[in-house]
């Protein structure tokens, strides 16, 4: 008997295989699916391509007003740090506050959920289309500043001294890198506003808040806590990794700027500001899926 058991265990265990695979499969089917339509919905909404508009010609403003385009890659990306930093949230507001909430206001989300489309696939599609527009935007953009580097005048020297060795391409592509990584941040963060909220008024309020919160509020309370006694220089790098602005500012003044007037920038821990990045993607993302339908009125059939 153990003989004739082995195979039907064989058997059981090849179709539970094969029926994870197929729901896998269709998870990646129907989170492209949701993320061909967010690609469509952007590309036919003029205030979000007029708004992608205004941010590549600010930052070639920024650039020609600057040292940077003059100067070499480091000092343009001195230039373009601070208003990467503003406008990078600004532009995932505008992207991701509507993102969910809309079709939950149309009623898409509950035509959606009739077809038994899982959460994961639902949000992962709403988060990679936006995120593909996004960073598009911000690539494109700052990839368009940095080539013209290499053909404007450096003749005119700057306050700000650089070893010459070290301005290089490479330093400004690490500094693309990582306003990639923060531009999927932010958007994570406001996906799950999007997620969360139940009004347009809420999820704007919420939206523009935390915007708020992570352009000024953050690094003014450490600086106030500072200044005050309540946060020690010791535990200050840790504390500015626990923001996604400081954190980003960091791995750019550590990996992509380096040495300043040929001395070493504080900028904290690489890895603590990575991590600190990272547990906000997770969180962003997590109640994204948390939020996006009541549990209560899941599929009891044990799908994700």
């Amino acid at each position: 008997m153990m003989a004739g058991s082995a195979p039907n265990a064989s058997d059981a265990q090849t179709d539970a295989d094969t029926d994870l695979w197929v729901r896998v499969r269709r998870v990646g089917t129907d989170l492209l699916v949701v993320a061909t339509r967010e690609l469509r919905t952007i590309a036919r909404t003029p205030a979000l391509l007029s708004l992608a508009a205004a941010f590549a010609v600010s930052l070639v403003a920024v650039a020609w007003a600057g040292t940077g385009g003059g100067g070499g890659f480091v000092p343009l990306t001195l230039d373009l740090l601070v208003f990467v930093e503003v406008l990078v949230p600004l532009l995932a507001v505008a992207f991701g506050y509507r993102s969910i909430l809309g079709d939950r206001e149309t009623g898409e989300l509950d035509v959606l959920r009739t077809f038994d489309v899982s959460r994961f696939a639902y949000v992962g599609g709403i988060y990679l289309g936006r995120a593909l527009a996004l960073v598009s935007i911000v690539v494109g953009s700052l990839f368009a500043v940095g080539l013209a580097v290499p053909f404007l005048s450096v003749d005119v020297s700057t306050f700000l001294a650089v070893n010459a060795a070290a301005d290089s391409g490479v330093r400004y592509v690490r500094f693309v890198v990582l306003s990639v990584i923060f531009t999927l941040v932010v958007l994570a963060v406001m996906v799950a506003i999007s997620a969360a909220a139940r009004t347009v008024r809420t999820a704007f309020a919420l939206a523009t808040t935390f915007a708020a919160v992570l352009v000024l509020g953050i690094d003014t309370t450490l600086v106030a806590g500072l200044a005050a006694g309540l946060v020690s220089e010791e535990s200050l790098a840790t504390l500015l990794a626990l923001s996604p602005n400081s954190a980003f500012r960091g791995l750019v003044l550590s990996t992509a700027v380096g040495t300043v007037s040929g001395a070493a920038v504080s900028a904290g821990t690489p890895l603590t500001n990575l991590a600190g990045l990272g547990w906000w993607w997770l969180g962003g993302v997590g109640v994204a899926v948390w939020r996006v339908w009541p549990a209560v009125d899941e599929p009891r059939n044990g799908r994700f």
